[in-house]
């Protein structure tokens, strides 16, 4: 079985410093669901695995995170692609969890899921936490210039050399499909 592990935040939808709090808020990155339905249809099951701190802070609740993973279903579904699962942590940074990324929990979820080792997939984030629980899984960690992207290169440059980098989602799932 061929999958990829996403990141939300910055990757498929737009980020914000104030949080997505709900589904009118929750706005794909052009070209991101096309990338995902790219993915699909040369195989790969697709895995989200995102922070939700917004949760513990008490910005958002459940209900508001299901609604914008339906809108995220409803609007990826017109464009012929599917998301396998999506995994989240709903803690706080303070909270010391095995979820949160940089920490790998999430990720070990998904490998749980599909009983299968998580060396070598695709994993895509635009923050340095996304590619540290990657690398920690001896996944194949993407970073993306989108969302947080920049910053993070611009902040971790000399530890990214060996990273894949792309301007987007759409760019990196070409990379990933001719790969």
């Amino acid at each position: 079985m061929k999958f990829v592990i996403l990141d939300r935040d910055g990757v498929i939808n737009q980020d914000s410093a104030e949080f997505v709090k709900g589904p009118e808020e929750w706005i794909p990155i052009p070209g991101s669901l096309e990338a995902i339905a790219r993915l699909n249809h040369a195989g790969f099951r697709i895995f989200i695995a995102t922070n939700q701190s917004g949760l513990a802070r008490g910005m958002f609740d459940i209900n508001a995170l299901n609604s914008m993973h339906h809108k995220l279903h409803q609007e990826l579904e017109k464009h012929g692609g599917q998301i396998e699962g999506i995994f989240f942590c709903p803690h706080g940074p303070d909270d010391d969890c095995d979820c949160r990324k940089p920490k790998s929990g999430l990720y070990q979820q998904i490998a749980d899921r599909t009983q299968q080792s998580l060396e070598g997939v695709p994993v895509i984030g635009d923050s340095f936490r996304d590619l540290e629980a990657a690398l920690d899984v001896a996944a194949r960690p993407i970073l993306v210039l989108t969302g947080k992207g920049k910053r993070t290169l611009d902040a971790h440059a000399s530890r990214l050399t060996d990273i894949e980098i792309y301007s987007n989602l759409f760019e990196a799932a070409k990379a990933i499909i001719n790969g």
